[in-house]
């Protein structure tokens, strides 16, 4: 009789959570879940190749990684674009400040 895979559930759960968090929320909430949920797919994972037979539940393993790995892509593009965002306010302030535009 097969077992569920400890962490597998959890692991979809954190790729679901890191999606969400990023997109609703704010994007380094969003990461952490991300690492957290890669975090437990990896340990999920070894006890599986440890014995494959013996668990059921890989396919949440898999599904939770590849979740995670978007989530952190969706973080990664919303930080560089909030990079880009803020310099070029910056940018306009500080071009303005030097034409005089502030006084």
């Amino acid at each position: 009789m097969n077992q569920p895979l400890p962490g597998a559930s959890n692991a979809l759960t954190f790729g679901i959570l890191s999606i969400v968090l990023t997109l609703f929320c704010c994007g380094p909430f969003g990461a952490i879940f991300s690492f957290i949920g890669l975090s437990n797919a990896k340990k999920a994972e070894r006890l599986y190749e440890m014995d494959s037979a013996g668990y059921s539940g890989y396919e949440n393993v898999k599904t939770g990684k590849i979740l995670s790995y978007i989530g952190l892509g969706i973080a990664g593009v919303l930080l560089i674009l909030s990079i880009v965002y803020f310099g070029v306010i910056g940018a306009i302030f500080y071009s303005a400040i030097q034409e005089g535009g502030f006084q």
